[in-house]
């Protein structure tokens, strides 16, 4: 029987103790993960912490992902001080049931039809 991996790279560039990249995505059988862990200053995986974070579930201070926990959140679920999402909660929300002003100003300098 055939075991499954999956892409799991990290720079060797460094920011503190931060790798500068930690992509991990899939199974790990050497770490025993069913799902990767990316950790990194720019962390992109299944689960993904990092100063920007990017993953099935993202922490960090940008966040984004399907859960998404952050400074700055925008995620199916969002929490942060400003979230973006389906369900988001924080200090400045977009979502389907609330548009505060601020966050609708952040979110939609990045995605301009999100004002309308």
């Amino acid at each position: 029987m055939t075991q499954l991996t999956g892409i799991h790279k990290t720079s060797s560039l460094r920011i503190g103790n931060l790798p500068l990249l930690s992509i991990a995505m899939g199974p790990d059988p050497a770490k025993g993960e069913i799902r990767g862990h990316a950790k990194g200053v720019i962390a992109i995986g299944d689960m993904a912490t990092g100063w920007v974070a990017l993953g099935g579930l993202a922490r960090g201070g940008v966040a984004l992902g399907g859960l998404s926990v952050g400074v700055v959140a925008w995620g199916g679920a969002a929490v942060g001080y400003y979230a973006c999402g389906g369900a988001a909660f924080g200090q400045y929300v977009m979502s389907a049931a609330t548009q505060d002003p601020e966050a609708v100003e952040l979110f939609g300098r990045f995605l301009p039809w999100l004002r309308r």
